[in-house]
């Protein structure tokens, strides 16, 4: 069975094979890497190199792309807590992370993965002049894979990449991704959007939608990296990669996913408002009606949401909606039926879970929403007051 994996997973065993180091890698930190010793760059005039060809506007060549963008990304080194604190790491004591980031403003802002920084008791950015300064944490979102991190540089020293709009990318459009892959500083490949609106797994279980998914091959190292359009502009952060089949597979295999630019316009904004990111919580599990599940047992409707289970305290449970008692199984997919059915919110028709999550994710804590439900076939409707979107999807 295939595994996404953080791109980060890996990078420290592989560097410390090439450099024959005697550093240890913890098996549950999904980060990882070393410096690498030298850095090869081989560099084709732009008439050799091949034009980026977008459907609309000016493309660039990933030659002009890289020129532009390269010195707007960084290499981030992390160091785990328990390391710097002389204690021991059960899993094996893993002591350096690598990832990568880019510039995002001249206040010295940067966007990396969350996934990249977790439990670092310190962390340092590299520029692309060599120059390494020590990076404060302004803020993480462990439900995005998403953190911020501030340097104390000049102003002259950062070059912001412009945030591109993810909403209007397009299967086959073309991309360029530029980071840190086993320590090689400032690696670019390109390919093109392979598929949109996947859905991957955020470091705390919770599900991040929208995802952009990629050919353009990316590696362990490549966390937190840009993905640029054909204008150089940032349409998502690298993030993930599908590692093929088998425990020693941890290499790109032509599927990467990036976090869309425009979560990470609304995240960022949220952590340099206030360092910390909320997210509205409703407090159900549930799956789509199906055709199959709404004629094999005469549910009342064609389209909605079953509510499956409602977490103890949460709003939903507060509003009194019911989760469902009796497993079956219909066309090969499990659901468990007899709760509530979602049919909207506040007036918008609802008819699958990612549907509600959108809706969810558009409020804020504290917000009150009309749900339309049926219950036992008869059509009703709640005010559920959103709560705050727990640790884990466990609570």
């Amino acid at each position: 069975m295939s595994s996404a994996r953080s791109l980060a997973t890996f990078a420290a065993l592989v560097a410390a094979a090439i450099l024959g180091g005697a550093v240890a890698v913890g098996a549950v930190a999904a980060l990882g890497g070393l410096d690498s010793a030298t850095t090869v760059v081989t560099e084709t005039s732009a008439a050799q190199t091949p034009r980026l060809a977008p459907a609309s506007g000016d493309a660039m060549s990933i030659n002009q792309i890289y020129e532009r963008a390269a010195s707007g990304v960084v290499r981030i080194n992390a160091t785990n807590r328990s390391t710097a604190s002389g204690s021991t790491d059960p899993f094996g004591g893993q002591s350096s992370a690598l990832g990568s980031g880019f510039v995002i403003d001249k206040s010295g802002h940067i966007v990396t993965n969350y996934h990249v920084v977790r439990d670092a008791g310190e962390v340092t950015v590299s520029f692309s002049n060599r120059d390494t300064v020590k990076a404060e944490v302004v803020g993480t979102d462990a439900s995005t894979d998403l953190a911020v991190l501030r340097v104390a540089t000049a102003a002259n020293a950062l070059t912001p990449l412009p945030m591109g709009n993810s909403d209007v990318v397009r299967v086959g459009d073309p991309v360029v991704a530029i980071g840190n892959p086993f320590g090689l500083d400032r690696t670019v490949t390109a390919g093109i959007i392979s598929a949109l609106q996947r859905l991957i797994t955020a470091p705390n279980r919770f599900t991040i939608d929208h995802v952009i998914q990629t050919d353009a091959p990316i590696n362990p190292g490549n966390s937190g990296g840009p993905l640029l359009n054909a204008r150089g502009q940032v349409i998502g952060v690298n993030t993930q990669i599908e590692t093929g089949t088998g425990s020693s597979a941890t290499g790109n295999v032509g599927i990467g996913f990036a976090v869309p630019a425009n979560t990470v316009k609304d995240v960022v904004a949220q952590i340099l408002r206030t360092g910390h990111v909320d997210h509205a919580y409703l407090g159900i599990s549930g799956q789509a009606v199906t055709d199959d599940v709404a004629d094999a047992y005469n549910l009342p409707v064609e389209a909605g949401v079953l509510v499956e289970s409602v977490t103890s305290s949460s709003g939903a449970d507060r509003a009194g909606l019911e989760g469902g008692k009796t497993q079956v199984v219909v066309a090969g997919e499990s659901y468990v039926l007899g709760g509530d059915i979602i049919v909207a919110f506040d007036g918008e028709k609802i008819s699958s879970i990612e549907e509600l999550r959108d809706a969810v994710s558009g409020k804020k804590p504290g917000d009150k929403i009309r749900l339309v439900i049926y219950r036992d076939a008869s059509k009703t409707s709640v005010t559920v007051t959103l709560g705050r979107r727990p640790a884990s999807p466990q609570g």
